[in-house]
Formats: structure tokens, sequence, C-alpha cells
């Protein structure tokens, strides 16, 4: 059954399959058709997100096990509802002890049948970075220790990390040397520190606890799928979401294969399998149709519907503002290469030694190359083109038509770093990117792979979890998938890309509220409105400049503007201010130890941190911090119209656009979250059952009477057709009109956005002569948004 719309929940211990599936009417009544669960297999013990998975063929007995799930699956079925999973290929959790697979790889070293699984470099031993210290130092504070557990000796660091000892080793293990002990087995106890430069095997991101999987081999792939593709034969699941594919070595290879094992194994009376790819895509880059997909699980649509609720007219005094205040560069590039710089140099040096002496192999093989590029210059080559690369990665060796693009802009934008006289080491890397150029096919196709998965978590480390933190001209337009370096899109360009949508991924995801967003779609809705008060924002920020300068003494002004930019953003009503300043320091400590300029994970300034963590208490409800609190009150009074406006404009595109909605867990509320975990904070269902019964929150009854249309008109969602409404008058850019027809029915819809300058103090809208036309008729907006910022009509 193909989704019609999706609920996202996070599974975790404290809210099991039980749960969800006791909220099966509850979402019925909404118009959901699909619970789309994170992880459903077994994590690591008391994990709250499920990405840290350790067993992929057995569902995790922390959410209820096989039969918890099979029972929420056959309820879901029973109404005619259904299920689809995040699933995760790419990497699975090694820490604690938990994962058999890995502990069978320390155990046996490359002899594990389980050593293929994971991608190690076996030309020296097996890198553990788990220690506090160098190993001669923690071994001399008698920190490790040899233990029995169910019968084999474990050698235990801290007390806490158990770590098996080879069979060889077992019989006398606790009356050896401790040191000499620790040197004979297949893994190198080694200081955390250590990481990023001597790691020899491939972790997600700079996460030591999470190891890349090869699931580019076959064997792999059936055993770590094998549980999918039982639950979709079985019926309890309609479809997957791949988690992080671009960390694939073979990101479209992986989902052709996986769309052939799901469409061999479906019954003839199946609809085909749903299949959507955790995919960041470039400002214009396009995803390719030949994937096998259904499309991405919507960060395009998020960045593209959020530029949309921006002002275009804030985007130069918003720029400099930041720039005046921060007294950091206007433009969001700078910050980017330095972040891009930083990261490759900083956590990554290890994966950049392993790409550079791929590609020295590579050039090796080759007579014509002999002696005219040196390894240096490969380096050289190779971090410039990381630091400029325009999309997470390319999909060579038999790269696809998109490709050459990127390669194009890559060459363009890297020519400025390069040394004298080293171009055609560049570009000879980029013909190997292509597939052509000198060298054997098998040392070509491992370099292109160290390449290509080296610039993606280059690409998501330096900017979202990096540069993200150091740039602000306006927070709402820094999230995941944003291009920062674009304030607004134009209505013209919103609606290109909706007709694109519909003729080529009419199924993908619309999704404006993840769990990975760093703020919660209502909180950019509400900071976008500042896009359209450029100048009035500057003189409230210029006076609360003035009246905290004593408060916010030793205070970077960059943090504490992002800071005011996220109290405005965030800011609860009144009676739920009692948590506000914990979630604001939360959000603090990560925001600062991610820019890695005041502080950092790895050597954090706690006491920088405690002084804006006080500073932003004082101002959320300090006697000092009454004056600010004033001025809040007034702006947000201000604002509000035009916020609610934008969350409602926002919710209603997600709902008519082409695409499966979805809506993340809560959020049918306003959702006024920060970055995890405060995104995955509980949900009050009983609230939300309540309000949806009384019909009393506008956001909630707007998504359930747009998904009773979709209920009972699927095909013109699935299968119809997207047509752009012309509109003029003096307000013509704050109004976005268009159609959804199929055969006879036809869904007309206005929607107003970016207001603020058209309001009064109530609220009201002065629309003047602004009008749309559809059907020879011309009709005045305030006529069609007199109630409110949403109209639609369905004609059958």
């Amino acid at each position: 059954m193909t989704p019609r719309a999706t609920y996202r929940f996070q599974f975790h211990k404290d809210f099991p399959f039980a749960r969800a599936e006791a909220l099966l009417p509850y979402l019925d009544r909404l118009g959901i058709s699909h619970v789309y669960a994170s992880p459903i297999t077994t994590a690591a013990a008391g994990s709250m997100h499920g990405y840290d998975v350790i067993d992929p063929t057995r569902i995790n007995p922390e959410l209820g096990g096989d039969k918890a799930f099979r029972s929420l699956a056959e309820a879901a079925r029973a109404r005619g509802m259904g299920v689809i999973i995040d699933i995760v290929p790419n990497h699975m959790g090694v820490a604690g002890g938990g994962n058999r697979w890995w502990n069978d790889v320390l155990t046996h070293g490359e002899a594990s049948r389980f050593a293929r699984f994971f991608d190690i470099d076996w030309s020296r031993k097996l890198v553990l970075p788990i220690l506090g210290d160098p190993l001669r130092k923690v071994l001399a504070e008698g920190q490790i220790a040899v233990e029995h557990r169910d019968g084999c000796a474990e050698i235990v660091a801290y007390g806490e990390h158990r770590l098996p000892i080879r069979d060889e080793d077992q019989d006398d293990a606790e009356t050896q040397d401790i040191a000499a002990l620790v040197d004979r087995q297949h893994y190198r106890l080694a200081s955390w520190r250590v990481s990023n430069d001597e790691l020899n095997w491939r972790r997600f991101f700079t996460i030591n606890d999470l190891a890349g999987l090869r699931v580019e081999d076959d064997q792999v792939f059936e055993e770590t799928h094998r549980l999918y593709f039982r639950l979709y034969e079985e019926g309890l699941i309609d479809g997957v979401r791949i988690d992080h594919v671009d960390g694939l070595t073979d990101p479209i290879g992986y989902c052709r294969k996986l769309r052939a094992r799901f469409d061999a194994i479906a019954p003839d009376d199946r609809s085909h399998a749903y299949i959507v790819v955790e995919k960041i895509l470039a400002a214009e880059e396009p995803m390719g149709d030949d994937w096998g997909v259904d499309g991405t699980s919507g960060y395009d649509f998020m960045e593209e519907v959020s530029a949309l609720l921006h002002a275009p007219e804030g985007t130069r005094p918003l720029a400099e503002l930041w720039a005046h205040q921060s007294g950091r560069s206007d433009q969001f590039a700078p910050e980017e290469l330095q972040a891009r710089q930083d990261l490759l140099a900083w956590q990554f040096a290890g994966q950049l030694d392993q790409c550079v002496a791929a590609f020295a192999s590579l050039t090796a093989s080759t007579s014509e190359l002999d002696g005219a590029i040196t390894t240096p210059m490969l380096r050289r080559a190779i971090e410039r083109l990381l630091w400029v690369f325009p999309v997470y990665r390319t999909y060579g060796p038999d790269a696809p038509a998109t490709d050459a693009a990127i390669r194009k802009i890559a060459r363009k934008r890297v020519d400025p770093h390069l040394p004298p006289g080293e171009a055609f080491v560049v570009d000879q890397i980029l013909d190997w990117l292509a597939g052509s150029g000198p060298g054997e096919r098998e040392r070509q196709k491992e370099a292109i792979r160290r390449f290509q998965q080296l610039s993606a978590p280059i690409a998501a480390k330096a900017v979202e979890d990096t540069a993200f933190y150091r740039h602000a001209t306006l927070l709402s337009r820094n999230d995941v998938g944003f291009d920062a370096g674009r304030l607004s899109l134009s209505i013209a360009a919103f609606h290109e890309r909706m007709r694109g949508r519909a003729e080529r991924f009419p199924l993908a995801m619309l999704t404006t509220a993840t769990h990975d967003h760093k703020r919660g779609e209502d909180v950019r809705a509400r900071l976008a409105v500042l896009s359209a008060m450029p100048e009035d924002w500057r003189r409230q920020v210029e006076a609360w400049r003035t009246q905290t300068l004593d408060l916010a003494e030793g205070i970077d002004p960059a943090d504490w503007y992002m800071l005011i930019q996220t109290l405005v953003g965030a800011w609860p009503e009144p009676d739920n201010l009692g948590d506000f300043a914990e979630r604001i320091a939360a959000w603090q400590e990560k925001a600062l130890r991610e820019a890695k300029l005041r502080s950092s994970w790895e050597a954090p300034d706690t006491d920088y941190e405690a002084r804006c963590n006080h500073f932003a208490q004082v101002l959320i409800d300090g006697d000092e911090g009454a004056v600010f609190r004033e001025g809040m009150a007034a702006l947000l009074r201000r604002i509000g119209p035009a916020a609610q406006a934008n969350s409602l404009v926002q919710v209603a595109l997600r709902y008519t656009v082409p695409g499966v909605p979805d809506c993340y867990q809560g959020t049918e509320f306003a959702d006024l979250s920060l970055v995890d975990p405060d995104n995955r904070r509980p949900v009050d269902y009983a609230a939300r059952e309540a309000a949806l019964a009384e019909g009393r929150v506008s956001k909630q009854m707007l998504i359930a009477g747009l998904l009773d249309i979709r209920r009972r008109h699927p095909d013109m969602f699935t299968h119809g057709t997207y047509h752009p409404l012309a509109v003029t008058g003096h307000a013509r850019d704050r109004v976005i009109a268009f159609q959804r027809r199929q055969g006879d029915a036809v869904l007309t819809c206005v929607f107003g956005m970016r207001l603020e300058p058209l309001m009064d103090e109530r609220g009201v809208v002065d629309w003047r002569d602004t009008a749309v036309a559809w059907d020879r008729d011309t009709i005045r907006m305030d006529t069609l948004l007199a109630d409110g910022p949403v109209w639609y009509a369905l004609r059958t």
C-alpha cells in the first residue's frame, strides 16, 4: 500500500510499539495512512534513537520485540493503515560490547567471518580509541584488568569497556602480564585523541561508536537486510526510508538492488515497496530518477518551503546586521570554506591519508604518470577539492550524467586554491572520478570510493555541524539540507520545483520537521517574519544590545546575537517557561561546542559556557532581564499574526503539493523545539487527542482537513498535475496560488505569506488590489483570505 500521509514516531524503551498501537485510532482520525517508524532493529542498550544498531537481524526487545511489532502492524492493517520503517545500512553501533559481529572481529581479527562486514584496513591492527590517555599511562595506573564473564576472560578498561580476548589466550589470561596480553590481541587500545589521525576503519562521520558496514558485499547485504525482506513479504511493512544513503560505497547500485529484492518477493496483488532515501541535495543538485526509489525523505522540501517563507528584501540588511553585530563575514561562503579546512585537518586526517594513499597506488599503477605526480601533489589536490566540493558526493566510477556538471563546478571553484603548476593533478583526479583515466580498474574504484566516502562527511560536518553554528544571518536558514547562502526563494522558482516533483517524484516525502532538525518548524516560521521587517528588527537588536551590554560582558558578540535569535524563535507561551532556561542551556552548550571557536567537545571551555548560560537565564527569568522580557513580549505580540500565517502556510503546502506528507511526532501542535535531544522530548498525546475531538487547534485542524481531502481523492495527489495560478496587484509577492488536478477533481489553493508589512496592529492584512485568476475569473484576495492566510476549495 502506497503511503498517503505518514506520521513519524521516535521509538525507544519509554515509547515502545505498544504506545504507538494505542495511538492508531488518533492517527486514523487525523487522516494518517502510515506509521513511519524510527529504526526498529536491536540497538545499543537504552538507545533513544535506534541508529546505533547492534543486531540488524532482530527487532529490538526494548521496543517490544517481534511480537509487539507484529501487533502494531496488524492493528494498523486492520484500519487500512500501514507501516514504513527507517533502516540503517551504512553503519552499526560498536560501543558497550553488545555487538556480537564486532566482538567476533575483535576476537578473531581478519579471520573472523564478520571481518568482511566492516570497512577495516587490515594492514595493521584494528585501532580502538577508547582510552582517556595513552596505553602506557593507563596500564601504569592499573586501569586495565582481566575479568571473567559467562565463562570467558575479557579485558576490562576503566571497569566499563569490556573487550574479548583471543581464543588462544583464554586459558591463562589472568596469569599473564597484562601489557603483553593486550599487545597480542587483534586490536590496539589507544587514546581517543588519536582517532582522527590513526583510525583504520571507517566510522560514521566522527563518531567512534559507529563502524561503517560494507553492504556492497552481497553476503553483508543479505544478512543485514534479511529481516526487512521478511517483514515486507509478510505484509508487516510497506516500505523503508534509507538512512544516510550517501555513506555507502555505491548508493545507486544499493538502491537498485534493494528495489529488485523487494519487487521479487512482492505478492502479485501488492503495489511496489515505498522507498525513500535520506539524501542532502545541494541548491541546484538534481536527484537522479534512475535510482529505483520514490525520492528523498524530504530535507529538500523543508529547504524549499523555508526559503519561500522568507522575504527577499531582508537579504542585504540582515547580512549587514550579522556582520555588524558579530564582526564576522556577511557571506556564508567564507565560513563554509574555513570550516571545511578546519574539519579536514582536525577530524578527518586519517581518512584523508587513506584516500591519498589509494590515489598514490592508482598513480603508481600506470607508467604514463610515473614521476609526474607525487604523493604530496595528490594530497594538495584532494584537500583543495574537498574544500570546495559543491555536493555531498559523486556516484562513479560508472558515473551518471549528473556527475559531469558537479565535476565542472568543482574544477572552477578549486582553481583559486591550487598551487602554481598543479592544476593538471586536479584534472587527473576529476578524470578518475568520471570513470576514465589511466591505471588499474580495481585501484581506480578503490580510490574513487575513498574520495566519495570522505567528501560526504566533510560536507555534513563542516557545513551543518560547524559553519551553521558560526554564521547566523538568520538562524531559520541554518538547518539540515539548507542553503544558508540564500535567504529567500521566489514564488516562480518554488512553482517550478513543485512541477518538477509532480513529473519526477510524485511520491517523495514532504517534511518540515525531523528528528535531526536544528530548529522546529514553527521556530523557523517565526524567525522568517524578521526577513520582512529588517529595519525594525535591526532597531530592536541594537536596543537589546545596549540594554544588555553589562550583563553580556565577556560574551562573544556573535554568540550573543545567536542567543537573541534563538530566544525570539523558541520563546514559549508564559505558562510553558518552566524548563525553558534549561532547554536553552543545553542548546547553547551544543552550539558553542559545534562551532569549535570558543569551546568544543574535545576541549570544553566550561567557564565560558557557564557565563553564556547565566546570561541566558537572566534574560529568561532574572530580575535584571525584566526590560529585555518587556521588549520580547512586545515583539512577539507584533510578529505573532505573521508567524502564525507562516506556520499555517507551511503546513498547507506540505499537505497539498506533490509528494507524501510526513508529520513529525507532536508537531500537529506548535513546534518550538531546538536541536536534539530537545526535538525528541516526550509528546503529550492526550492533549492532542482531546484537541482533535474538540477542533480547537488551528494547525491540527488544517492537517485533518487537508488529509480528509487526500483520503477521499488520493489519485489527485499521487498522479495529479500541479498548475500555478497568476496573482496580480501590489502584494502579489505575498501570495502563492496553484491548483492540483486529476480528472474532474480540482483543488485550488491560495495562501498568504511574508505578511508582516501588510498587517495592522490587529493582524488584519491590507490586500487592496491583490487578486488571483483562474477559470477566466479574477477573485480579490481580501475575499479569499478574509478569515486567514490559508484558503482552499475542492471541485469534483
